[in-house]
């Protein structure tokens, strides 16, 4: 049995164990990370925003079928899917055959969902997305490849930038890099100058940047999402905006060093907070989410105050420290013995060693 088909038979029996547990007849996976994740990286996305794509997984005790229409079919078997699946391709104008299909098969037995829009059908037990969180060593080799290819796309793209490029220009060409690498630009995100002390979230406009930039990635091929951030300047550092480097960088290796297996999401929250506190930046704990564990979404489990979801090894984190003007983003996988692998970590971007960690400081433009 090869690598995938291997992942797959795993996840299918863990689709099966949840039917005997809870008990049910089905499950439907119609959600673009839910059908990456039963499939071993699999895409059912055309649209590239969609959460629900054209295509679903539908598993029961005896049997797994695709069932898309008859646009898809054709491609998503040849490019996309393991010969693992049974397809089944449904005229496109006939959308209710797909539901014959499924009560033929189902009959009046109970049906779990990731994405709910019948009637009787109930969502995926709690129990699953925590076993989704968990990476398989294969699932872990593609999401490395993803992280080291999401970060080549960024330093490529900011040792590029220029002080005149608009916001515009500067988010173009981080698609382009991604896209030429075969990554899907999930999110971007960029401030130059003025708009960067303004906006957590900023949306890329035609304003130019100016003497400094930020750029956010939220990567994705084969299911899994590359999420990271960088800085650029061009000319002087100023000292105000290098202390504040700084301090999101001490904060996130007091989070990264307790980023530990048996940690609840709210413990982890809190300790977010505390570093904030310790360096007199209580606000900044209300002014933006701070990341959590991320996977086959930009972020699978946010970390809050009453999050009590447990870190697992084999779990990928991506927290986001960030006060006023400065960020700082990577992911990383908790390995054993409290180790954490840096997956979008680039050995040529330069760095300050942070805690036996190399941690990105803004690069200084051309």
């Amino acid at each position: 049995m090869d690598a995938v088909a291997e992942e797959i038979s795993f996840k299918l029996s863990l689709l099966r164990t949840c039917l005997q547990e809870f008990p049910g007849s089905a499950i439907r996976l119609k959600s673009v990370d839910w059908f990456a994740w039963a499939s071993a990286g699999a895409s059912n996305a055309v649209l590239l925003t969609t959460s629900v794509g054209v295509a679903e997984i539908l598993v029961t005790a005896k049997g797994v079928w695709v069932l898309t229409d008859e646009i898809e079919a054709a491609r998503l078997r040849q490019e996309e899917l393991h010969s693992s699946f049974e397809m089944v391709a449904i005229p496109w104008a006939k959308p209710q055959e797909r539901e014959i299909f499924v009560k033929d098969i189902v009959g009046e037995g109970k049906i779990f969902t990731d994405f709910s829009s019948n009637s009787g059908e109930e969502l995926l037990p709690q129990s699953l997305h925590v076993h989704r969180q968990v990476l398989l060593p294969s699932e872990l080799e593609r999401y490395r490849w993803v992280g080291r290819l999401a970060s080549e796309a960024m330093s490529e793209v900011m040792r590029n930038a220029k002080p005149h490029w608009t916001e515009f220009q500067l988010a173009g060409a981080g698609a382009e890099a991604l896209w030429s690498r075969g990554l899907h630009p999930a999110l971007i995100l960029c401030a130059g100058e003025r708009r960067l002390p303004l906006y957590r979230h900023p949306i890329p406009t035609g304003e130019p940047l100016g003497r400094r930039a930020m750029l956010v990635f939220c990567a994705r091929a084969s299911g899994l999402y590359a999420n990271l951030t960088r800085f650029v300047t061009f000319g002087n550092s100023n000292p105000e905006h290098l202390a504040k480097h700084k301090l999101v960088r001490d904060a996130e290796a007091i989070i990264l060093n307790n980023t530990h297996s048996g940690q609840t999401l709210a413990h982890m929250y809190n300790v977010i907070k505390n570093a904030y506190a310790e360096r007199e930046f209580q606000s900044a704990i209300d002014e933006h989410h701070q990341g959590g564990t991320t996977g086959y979404m930009a972020r699978e489990v946010v970390a809050a105050p009453h999050t009590l979801q447990t870190l697992e090894v084999g779990m990928a984190v991506a927290w986001n420290p960030s006060v006023v003007g400065a960020k700082i983003e990577d992911t990383f996988v908790l390995g054993p013995d409290h180790t954490l692998e840096n997956l979008t970590y680039d050995p040529h971007w330069p760095a300050f060693q942070v805690d036996n960690r190399f941690r990105p400081v803004p690069l200084e433009g051309a």
